[in-house]
Order: structure tokens, then C-alpha cells, then sequence
């Protein structure tokens, strides 16, 4: 017969046994989970371009929400707007936390090794051999066509007017890689092969390509960009147009740092899920009509 004594160390040993599964079972995920430490943040945090409408822009005059969890350099979600913009806070929404917005250039997000500073990036991105190197991909959430345009009244009507010429780009993107020949997607996905002999003009967004044009820039006369970006010109009556079909086709994913502090498979696999889950719900379809006047980027046309 047990004694008084050695009942309570029994129940002491018994309540701190069930204190100690109480404290796991609510514990995030794992130090080396990167998925963990965003839900234990409660913030996910996603690199974006404020230049890039439709895909995302700043919204004029927006103050940030109140009661935010997002430092003091990141942009809430009322702040921003677009298609990459909704898709990035519905995935954070399933995954039960709040977005929060980073500006850095684009170059820096391309590259990875990003230091923790964000954890993904809804920009548009195209999946590429060479980006695969540094970065991990979901499956693509919406596809574009990549679409030459140039200045009214300069003469080009096709690609291989461009010859000898000058053409604007975004720096590290997909557009500058096909100019130089060193574009690294499927040979399937290239329409039109880009002639030899085009001078590049780089600039940090694609949109400030037609910007320039509009306030009279005169060192190029041609872009290429995607397909959304020439139609928003257009629509803000910038004087271009587009020259040709599309060269070729971009498969847009979100992009996630292979070099995470923190292990970033478990986050890949949960907004893989999302993206899918986003596709057959018909949530990316919807969000797509209604940013791109009424067509459906998230199937391959």
C-alpha cells in the first residue's frame, strides 16, 4: 500500500508528464520549419513590385490597417491591389495568417539567398532552369504570354525590325534572358526565336518601360514585357502597340528560398496545396476575370 508520500510524488510525476503533451501538442512546428515560424509569427511575408500593375500596384493614399502584425517597413494587404496581390492574401488566409508586403528589387529576389527578409515571393515569376538552381517553385498559378510592343509611328511591326535596335526591359527578368539567347525554359514554350544584334535597355520594373515612353524617352522605341503590362499601357493610353503575337510563354509560381534559415520544404508543400486547392475551387479563374478584363490566365491558352 502506497504511502501519502509517495502518492503525491506519484500525482506531481503524473500532472508534469500531462503538462509536458499539453506543451507539445501546442507547440509550432519544429526551430528548423519554416512553415512553423510563420504560423507561430503570424505573418507571412511576400516579396512584391509596386510598379507592376495589374499583377501589383500601390493603392494610392491606403493607410496601413490597424492592429497589423507587420513591421514597420512591410505594406499591409489594404495597401496593395492586383492579381499577384490576391492570390498572395488568399494564400495567406488558408494558411491562417496575415500577409505582409516587402518592396524589394527585383534582382535581389531572383537571385534567393534572401536572408530571411521575406519568406515568399507572388511576383509573376517564372519558373526557369536557372532560377530553379536558388529557388523552390510551386506549381504555376496563372500562365502569360511575354509580348513585344513599341512606340506609335516608329516603323516596327516585327521582331526582326528590332535588329541594330534598342529594347526595353526589367532587369533579371525572363524578357532579358530572351534577348541574350540565355532564356532557360522549354523549348516548347518559345514561339518566336529572338534575332541577334538587339541593344538592351535595362530598367528596375517592366512597367516603367512604358512610363518612359509616355514622358517622351526617346533612346528606345520598343519593350517586351508581359502581355498584361502592354495591355495596361494601352488601356492607360500610353501610344503603343503590339507588335507580333507573343515569343513565348511564361509559367508564373511562387517562389520560395532554397538557402531559409529554416527549412522551407513543409511551406512549399502547404501553398503547393494552396495553389492547387486555388485552381480547382476556381478561386485563381475568378480572381483572374476580374484583373484581366475578362480572361482567364490560369489555363494554358
Amino acid at each position: 500500500m502506497m504511502s501519502a508520500a509517495t502518492k503525491r510524488a506519484s500525482l506531481i510525476i503524473s500532472l508534469l508528464v500531462l503538462t509536458s503533451l499539453l506543451l507539445s501538442a501546442c507547440a509550432p512546428a519544429t526551430a528548423n520549419d519554416l512553415l512553423g515560424e510563420v504560423k507561430a509569427r503570424g505573418t507571412l511575408r511576400i516579396s512584391t513590385d509596386v510598379n507592376y500593375a495589374p499583377q501589383s500596384a500601390s493603392v494610392e493614399g491606403a493607410k496601413r490597417a490597424d492592429g497589423t502584425k507587420c513591421g514597420a517597413d512591410e505594406l499591409t494587404a489594404n495597401q496593395v491591389e492586383g492579381f499577384d496581390i490576391d492570390t498572395a492574401v488568399e494564400i495567406a488566409k488558408r494558411l491562417g495568417v496575415e500577409p505582409c508586403f516587402a518592396t524589394p528589387s527585383w534582382d535581389l529576389v531572383t537571385a534567393g539567398n534572401w536572408g530571411g527578409r521575406w519568406d515568399i515571393s507572388v511576383g509573376s515569376m517564372s519558373i526557369t532552369k536557372d532560377r530553379q538552381n536558388a529557388l523552390w517553385f510551386t506549381p504555376a498559378y496563372y500562365f502569360t504570354p511575354a509580348q513585344l510592343a513599341a512606340r506609335q509611328g516608329s516603323g516596327i511591326t516585327s521582331i526582326n525590325d528590332l535588329v541594330g535596335k534598342a529594347v526595353c526591359v526589367a532587369t533579371a527578368t525572363t524578357y532579358e534572358d530572351y534577348l541574350n539567347s540565355k532564356l532557360t525554359i522549354p523549348d516548347s514554350d518559345i514561339k518566336v526565336k529572338a534575332p541577334s544584334g538587339i541593344k538592351i535597355v535595362s530598367l528596375s520594373t517592366d512597367s516603367e518601360c512604358a512610363q518612359a515612353i509616355q514622358a517622351g524617352r526617346t533612346d528606345f522605341d520598343a519593350f517586351l514585357t508581359s502581355g498584361t503590362v502592354v495591355d495596361k499601357a494601352i488601356q492607360d493610353g500610353i501610344a503603343v502597340d503590339k507588335v507580333g503575337g507573343p515569343v513565348y510563354v511564361e509559367n508564373l509560381a511562387v517562389a520560395i528560398d532554397k538557402q531559409a534559415a529554416k527549412d522551407p520544404k513543409t511551406l512549399l508543400d502547404a501553398i503547393s496545396k494552396i495553389v492547387n486547392e486555388m485552381h480547382t475551387d476556381g478561386t485563381l479563374s475568378k480572381s483572374s476575370l476580374k484583373w484581366y478584363e475578362g480572361v482567364d490566365l490560369t489555363v494554358v491558352k
